[in-house]
């Protein structure tokens, strides 16, 4: 007895469930679809957000006066900082070209920190001691790599190093009978 009371307490809550979802379920089916939107298809504009829209028509027809007070609103409103902005371009005349001076003596001087070493050409008299050269030098290649690389002249031997490895390479491949330039 007690078993088929609990039986029917659950059919009647699954239909009241059931009920409850398809009496929503129109309503709900009605207003997404009034509120789609199909995507625009790729590479067309994008149409603009009417409520975006009507808030930049309304900035642009503002007066310079209207513009601050909305500046200063806006700032108190996002808790933004009050900075003065100065641009450079308005400083005008003499005073300009003193400050443009100090800017260039206090700013360092562009420091190149890596270099390219290039093998320009070769002996070929020394080709073999070359090719050797470069086996030892340049990690994971083999005599066949290194005489292709070899002939290949003018190529590019490293990149991307420092100098003092730069002028340690060039050293080694010239006095295997290479020519190489530091760029």
């Amino acid at each position: 007895m007690q078993i088929t009371r609990l039986v029917l307490r659950q059919l009647r809550r699954q239909i009241n469930v059931q009920r409850q979802y398809s009496a929503g379920a129109p309503a709900a089916s009605a207003a997404a679809t009034e509120k789609l939107v199909p995507p625009t298809p790729e590479g067309a504009a994008k149409p603009p957000n009417p409520k975006l829209d009507s808030i930049v028509n309304n900035i642009a027809s503002l007066n310079l006066l209207e513009v601050s007070e909305l500046s200063t609103l806006l700032k108190q409103k996002l808790n933004l900082p009050e900075t003065a902005f100065a641009p450079q371009f308005a400083m005008a005349g003499p005073a300009r070209g003193a400050a443009a001076e100090d800017e260039e003596e206090a700013a360092p001087k562009k420091v190149q920190t890596s270099f390219k070493v290039k093998m320009v050409k070769f002996d070929e008299k020394q080709k073999v001691a070359l090719i050797k050269e470069v086996k030892n030098l340049l990690e994971g290649m083999n005599l066949v790599q290194a005489k292709k690389f070899v002939e290949s002249a003018p190529t590019v031997v490293k990149e991307d190093i420092p100098k003092d490895e730069a002028e340690k390479l060039k050293e080694a491949l010239t006095k295997a009978g290479a020519v190489i330039e530091i760029e």
